[in-house]
């Protein structure tokens, strides 16, 4: 490109505009001895080290302007920073090549002019090295060629005696200038070598013819063009692969030209000279600093290979000290990543292209990218084999978890069509690391839920430590997965799977493991408000073992359902793995963090007795003299949202702390709602003599009609599988009404069901009847027993009349049957009570009925199993009879 008189390297100064023929230099007056003889006391401690480029600030100029007055331009400050290291990339290298060999040429003239005519060669080099001072005021590219860039440098050449420490040295010097002033180049080439790499040609200059002024303390503004040509490209690839690799601590250039000088009418000849520089430290480029401002991801049609993606990036190179000016054309670059290990071959990803880059003094750099991926290589998504990873997921591992993520970028084997052959040639073997800051995605996935949640007890057989042996859980999953706003293409999940925790009041309960992969179904959440656009997914699960981590945090749960009364809220901390579906096929991403919440109601506000167990009818299936094992079917009432699966569980029946025996079930499903004809095994069987009297004062409560409780609590046997969970949940004890127990109908009382029912009154002895003639009553009994027979085998009984008055006595010690259904006892004996009011009562309802009180003790036998309890009846219908 070429500069005008806007450009902000010009600075306030016009340049003069090159032109094919040699530039000639404008000349200042040397006649203000003042200015400059303040220049030359400060200047007279420099030594042998000072540079061919001056830092000093105080050497702002020369001529006839007043360096105490004189600002230096803008582009003259940027420029100085030319002198303070190379330049990183390939346009920077040339440019500081540029200023290199002007010095060179420079110097070259001055000391041919002097070595050939005035002094000893030693004496010129030393006098030409300390009073050169060449000031750059202007660098630029105007343009790329086939062969190289084309390169404009404008700048100030001054000798400045002052700098010479030798006085002989110093007068020799400005004597030998003073009589040649000015000397003329013809066109040459000068060729740079790095002698540390077996003297490789990096590049070559044409320098065109060039007029300067070498009297002491006369400024040559110069201006010219020239063309900068690459030289040993595998020479360069290997040094810029040195210096990725922090190898290029070093680098000494040299360069050399054959010069064909004159002075006046007289021909000074050719020579053949050479001048060396020598870079370290921080004169060495870093990598420059960047960042990525822009990224987005969007489907595109790819001709004759249909769908693919593409990803647009913006990237801002920071530019904090880089003078120069020019555009990149276009360049076409391979994107790779690291495949399994590192002694593998990168991985190609995409192909990617930047558009026209503008270059600018100090003014950071925007590099827009477009990459395109047609599908992902298999080498990229199968598995390695050491692992259980992808190259991918580890790519994705690292990104998602907000580490930096290195990618590898490299020259294209088919480069853009306006790119200059040496720029790929000199790319394609190279290959940069190129970091990309993490991005964490910790809430990617929103409102994690589970609903129409089914819990399973484990096989009372399945080996304690195999995921058999843990409590099951199945349920529908629903996840909304946020989609960053850089992504803007369509995508589809088909299948999950996860490792979730789960936590109650921010204590790790258990771990449910869903590592099997479950189908799942996805569609798109549009944005809304300040909710941005989502992925809603649903998976369901079956049968997923929760594994309980801690016995005490599951208890405090379990105890906060039965009896807390609130909803409850339960923490999911989980690692999904997600199979999308794009444009580029399947591919899995693991490992995405997800957190959510399951809030869980209580059991029915808290109130166990909700529940509603009800006997619907009871069989004896085996008696012993101290046990009877009886099977029942029960209803229930489920007031919660949650089923449930029990292969198998044992639980411990208890009344005032004395265990009375042990209930269990086997292979049942409890839903929400009514449950019916559930079957249960219960043993009576108290463990002692205390346990005896507690369980006969609960059947003789029972059997009277009052309100009775029974207990039941888990053990280690609970689930054979299982045992710590079991004794866990010990602590939490359970009390139930004892079920009520449905009598048959009374043949005598057909109408019955149309009363309301009494539940106060005894099921099992629903009327009696008195013969005052033969002083006998029979009484019409109700065995809630339907396949066994029960045995009466003692009645000790007193009838009252109005709760308190005495009718009679029954005193009876001959056993009699008492068959299923409803049956009437044999004719009993009563004792009346003659002389009490109890008894005129009696005779006075003779022939019609009356209600009674009764108080007995009776001796009952079932099998093999005999015990004696009280009963206490009220309101008995009694018929009276002659």
């Amino acid at each position: 490109m070429s500069d005008n008189s806007k450009s902000p390297l010009l600075g306030e100064q016009s340049t003069k505009e090159p032109t094919a023929q040699r530039p000639a230099s404008q000349h200042s007056d040397p006649s203000i001895r003042s200015k400059t003889s303040r220049h030359s006391e400060r200047s007279r401690h420099s030594d042998e080290s000072t540079p061919l480029l001056s830092r000093d600030i105080d050497h702002q100029g020369y001529g006839d302007t007043d360096r105490d007055e004189e600002r230096p331009s803008p582009a003259a400050s940027s420029l100085r920073s030319l002198q303070s290291g190379l330049f990183g990339g390939k346009g920077k290298q040339l440019s500081r090549w540029s200023t290199f060999i002007a010095v060179t040429l420079l110097l070259i003239i001055v000391i041919v002019i002097l070595g050939l005519g005035f002094a000893a060669p030693a004496v010129v080099e030393e006098y030409a090295k300390e009073a050169i001072v060449f000031e750059p005021t202007n660098l630029s590219i105007e343009s790329f060629t086939s062969t190289g860039v084309r390169a404009r440098v404008q700048g100030d050449f001054t000798l400045d005696a002052s700098r010479v420490h030798k006085k002989s040295v110093r007068d020799l010097g400005r004597a030998g200038t003073w009589i040649a002033k000015a000397v003329e180049s013809k066109s040459s080439k000068v060729e740079v070598v790095l002698p540390e790499y077996g003297n490789i040609l990096i590049g070559t200059a044409d320098v065109p013819p060039i007029v300067v002024d070498i009297r002491n303390g006369h400024t040559n503004h110069l201006d010219f063009i020239t063309d900068l040509n690459a030289g040993d490209v595998d020479g360069m690839r290997h040094i810029a692969i040195d210096w990725l690799h922090g190898k290029l601590n070093r680098l000494s250039v040299k360069g050399t030209a054959d010069v064909s000088l004159k002075s006046g009418i007289f021909s000074l000849g050719t020579q053949s000279l050479s001048e060396s520089m020598v870079f370290m430290g921080k004169d060495v480029p870093a990598f420059p600093q960047y960042n990525i401002s822009k990224l987005n991801f969007h489907e595109i049609q790819i001709p004759d290979a249909g769908r693919g993606m593409e990803a647009d990036v913006s990237v801002r190179l920071l530019n904090d000290y880089y003078p120069v000016t020019f555009t990149v054309p276009p360049l076409a670059f391979d994107i790779l990543v690291q495949g399994c290990s590192p002694d593998e071959p990168y991985i190609m990803l995409a192909n990617a292209t930047t558009a026209e880059i503008q270059v600018l003094p100090k003014d950071d750099i925007l590099v827009d990218v477009s990459g395109i991926v047609q599908q992902l290589p298999d080498t990229l998504i199968q598995t390695c084999q050491d692992s259980q990873k992808s190259p991918m997921d580890l790519l994705l591992d690292n990104y998602m978890s907000g580490e930096e993520t290195t990618i590898y970028v490299r020259g294209s084997e088919q480069p853009s069509p306006n790119e200059p052959d040496w720029i790929p040639e000199l790319m394609r073997g190279i290959t940069v690391p190129l970091p990309v800051p993490g991005h964490t995605f910790d809430n990617l996935i929103r409102d994690f839920s589970l609903a129409n949640v089914h819990f399973g007890l484990p096989s009372p057989f399945a080996d304690p430590n195999s995921p058999e042996a843990y409590p099951r859980v199945s349920a529908v999953v629903k996840a909304l997965v946020g989609l960053p706003e850089e992504m803007n293409f369509p995508i589809g999940v088909s299948r999950v799977r996860a490792d979730a925790d789960v936590l109650y009041k921010k204590r790790k309960l258990g771990e449910l493991d869903l590592s099997k992969w479950q189908k799942a179904n996805s569609s798109l959440v549009e944005a809304h408000g300040d909710v941005s656009q989502g992925l809603a997914v649903e998976s369901i699960v079956e049968d997923a073992p929760l594994a309980i981590t801690d016995n005490d945090v599951f208890s405090d749960l379990v105890r906060a359902l039965i009896f807390g009364g609130k909803n409850l809220v339960l923490g999911v901390k989980a690692k999904v793995d997600v199979e999308t579906e794009t444009a580029l096929g399947k591919f899995v991403v693991r490992d995405i963090p997800a957190e959510g919440k399951v809030f869980v109601k209580p059991i029915s506000g808290g109130n166990i007795t909700s529940f509603s167990p009800q006997v619907g009818s009871l069989e004896i299936l085996e008696t012993t003299t101290s046990s009877i094992l009886l099977q029942a079917k029960v209803n229930i009432t489920n007031p919660t949202d949650y089923s449930a699966t029990i292969p198998w569980v044992k639980i411990q029946m208890l009344n005032n702390g004395s265990v009375l025996g042990h209930a269990t079930a086997e292979d049942i499903s409890v839903v929400p709602g009514p449950n019916h004809d559930i079957s249960v095994k219960a043993l009576w069987e108290p463990e002692d003599e205390e346990g005896k009297a507690v369980g006969r004062e609960l059947l003789s409560q029972y059997v009277s009609g009052y309100n009775t409780t029974i207990t039941l609590r888990t053990t280690n046997t609970t689930i054979p599988s299982q045992p710590q969970l079991g004794a866990a949940l010990s602590s939490l004890p359970i009390e139930l009404p004892t079920p009520k127990l449905k009598p048959p109908k009374n043949p005598n009382h057909p109408d019955d069901d149309d009363d309301p029912p009494d539940d106060s009154a005894p099921h099992f002895l629903d009327d009696a009847t008195f013969h005052l003639l033969t002083s006998t009553a029979t009484f019409t009994l109700l065995s809630p027993l339907p396949h066994t027979a029960l045995y009466v085998t003692s009645i000790n009984a007193t009838a009252y009349y109005n709760h308190t008055l005495p009718v009679g006595q029954v005193l009876y010690d001959l056993p009699f049957k008492v068959p299923p259904g409803a049956s009437t006892s044999p004719r009993l004996p009563v004792d009346w009570t003659l002389d009490g009011l109890g008894y005129e009562a009696v005779k006075k309802a003779l022939g019609g009925d009356l209600k009674l009180d009764a108080m007995a003790y009776v001796g009952v036998r079932v099998g093999s199993w005999e015990e004696e309890i009280w009963f206490r009846g009220r309101g008995i219908g009694a018929s009276i009879r002659i």
